[in-house]
């Protein structure tokens, strides 16, 4: 056995079982570093407003604090406002039930010509086994949900401390960043890190235009509707379809449609179908124009990148899909060189308009001798100046003396035989 082969197989059953550790580290981690992920983009959000704050003689970190309390205030009283809304809602739909449940026996038994009674549907749906599972089921449950109740409280609590941090040691962290490299790679550094700023707070500005225009256009409907609280509605509509992704969509429109439903049923299927469309409409036209505007990335790459982050990462990749690309690409694109374009056609977006063969018209016309249409007059100006060129040089030639004519002659004989020996 060679002596270098055992040392060879050691190394490679440490470099196996490194892989694994760190893999290993890896899957346990993910959670983690999806939450600091998350903390780092909050952070470059809120570093516009502390900049600020900090520029007028206040401590950052009282200035971070300053932020993350107003946010906190203001999450807290929305979520507040609506939970009691919800709260009066729900006591009200159970309340009312049965006269819910009346006028649907009335419009069955009139439309489809049934005989059903309000007892004998309360009957059988209080002795049906789907309610009697999904409600044991449920219990069966409460110690699952509330786990998971607890996990998410305390992954908020993870996101919102890494995001003080980031934000009011952000100088310091650059520091740091900074002292291990040459001055070329921090000035790199730097310029991504004021990149990833502005799109980051032009991402979030792009998401509370769209909010603002979703919860103006569902108030609109809820208000002609005769839907009560409207105002807040709209505002929940708004603001929980922008900032909560995949899933955000489906809790915003719930809540109306269930209130609708207490109005009257057929308005809560109007306001169903107005969701939907609504949907559609802010999917495939809104965002991609605004999103292109503010983040100043093109409608098809924001749509993949969110494709892409959601399968990539899931709700937290739809969230940070658009920012991050649209840094990404603002940096690489100060590294990528450029160059003029040249004249043809399909670089203008018409076949007839420049190129060197012109349009297909054109080359069937030269093919079937046909006269070709006169030339514009950027290209007649062109054949004038070479004309003018080949006269000039003719001139020269003819005021040239014999030497000068033969020694030039003598020049290109000596030119042919290079290439020839060539």
């Amino acid at each position: 056995m060679p002596r270098w082969l055992p040392r060879a197989m050691v190394l490679a059953l440490v470099l196996l079982a490194c892989f694994q550790l760190a893999t290993w580290a890896f899957h346990q981690l993910v959670s983690l570093l999806l939450n600091v992920l998350i903390a780092f983009f909050l952070a470059l959000a809120v570093e516009p407003a502390v900049d600020w704050l900090a520029a007028r003689r206040m401590r950052r970190g009282l200035a971070t604090g300053i932020v993350f309390f107003g946010v906190l205030i203001a999450a807290i009283g929305f979520f507040t406002l609506l939970g009691s809304l919800l709260a009066g809602q729900v006591t009200m739909i159970v309340q009312d039930f049965p006269d819910y449940l009346d006028s649907l026996v009335r419009w069955s038994n009139s439309t489809f010509h049934t005989h059903f009674s309000r007892v004998q549907v309360q009957q059988n749906l209080l002795a049906s086994q789907w309610l009697r599972r999904y409600l044991q089921n449920s219990a069966n449950n409460v110690l699952a949900i509330s786990a998971t109740v607890l996990g998410s409280l305390f992954d908020l609590l993870t996101i919102a401390l890494f995001s003080f941090y980031f934000a009011a040691d952000g100088p310091r962290m650059r520091r740091a960043l900074c002292s291990v490299l040459p001055p070329a790679r921090q000035a790199e550094v730097l310029r991504a890190w004021e990149i990833a700023v502005t799109k980051t707070g032009g991402y979030l500005y792009s998401r509370g235009l769209m909010a603002l225009i979703s919860g103006v256009a569902h108030y609109v409907l809820l208000q002609v509707l005769g839907v009560p609280y409207a105002p807040a509605l709209g505002l929940w509509v708004g603001l929980v379809s922008q900032f909560i992704p995949t899933i955000g969509t489906y809790l915003a429109g719930a809540l109306p449609i269930l209130l609708a439903f207490t109005v009257n049923p057929w308005y809560a299927l109007w306001v169903f179908g107005f969701v939907v469309v609504y949907q559609q409409f802010e999917n495939y036209i809104l965002q991609p124009r605004i999103t292109a505007r503010t983040v100043a990335i093109h409608p098809a790459v924001a749509f993949g990148s969110v494709v892409a982050g959601t399968a990539l990462m899931g709700v937290v990749g739809a969230l940070i899909a658009i920012p991050a690309t649209a840094t990404a690409q603002a940096f690489l694109g100060a590294y990528v060189r450029r160059y003029a374009i040249t004249d043809e056609a399909r670089t203008h977006g018409s076949r007839g308009r420049g190129g060197r063969g012109g349009s297909l018209l054109d080359r069937l016309r030269n093919g079937l001798g046909e006269e070709a249409p006169e030339a514009p007059l950027e290209g007649r100006r062109s054949e004038a100046r070479a004309r003018g060129e080949d006269e000039r040089r003719t001139d020269e030639q003819e005021r040239r003396g014999p030497e000068d004519q033969g020694q030039e002659g003598q020049e290109q004989r000596d030119d042919d035989q290079d290439e020839g020996n060539w």
